[in-house]
């Protein structure tokens, strides 16, 4: 099973590479990974997506709690949490095309982000499912190259205010 696992650490150098090393000693592999500044300055939000069964995930826990920068590990798996992913897909464009693709990109909100005389840049957010549904519709097209970050994710507030209030 696919979990998304949200890492506030300390911005330190070297951080990164001891987490990704931690799991990659351990045999366990990275499906994704993002990371970018938190909300202090000084720390680091990372999401990762990793698979596996609920034993595995727990010795991915367990081994990421053991890494001295590491501030805070959650599996958001089993709570709710908003996620989104960014892709830029280059493909080939001929002008007669062009309306086409527009109204397609638009469908599923994207940007074209960059444009020459034989290929157009899309920008596109959203869930995975979105993200793949578009570069499926855009295929027929030809597809020079895509760029994707993965996932980054938080937990959803108001769901966990609800259910205390139950």
């Amino acid at each position: 099973m696919k979990h998304t696992i949200s890492l506030l650490v300390e911005n330190n150098p070297g951080t990164l590479a001891r987490i990704a090393g931690q799991l990659n000693g351990r045999g366990f592999n990275i499906d994704s990974i993002a990371v970018g500044h938190a909300e202090e300055s000084g720390t680091t939000r990372i999401t990762l997506v990793t698979h596996g069964d609920d034993t595995i995930i727990e010795q991915i826990t367990k081994q990421l709690n053991k890494i001295v920068d590491v501030i805070k590990v959650t599996d958001l798996t089993d709570s709710n949490f908003v996620n989104r992913e960014l892709a830029l897909i280059k493909i080939h464009s001929l002008p007669e095309q062009r309306l086409e693709i527009m109204q397609i990109v638009d469908v599923f909100r994207g940007k074209i982000v960059d444009i020459s005389p034989k290929s157009l840049t899309i920008e596109v957010t959203g869930i995975e499912a979105k993200i793949d549904a578009l570069i499926s519709m855009l295929r027929p097209f030809g597809i020079k190259e895509i760029a994707r970050t993965g996932p980054v994710a938080l937990k959803r507030e108001y769901y966990e205010s609800q259910e205390r209030q139950s």
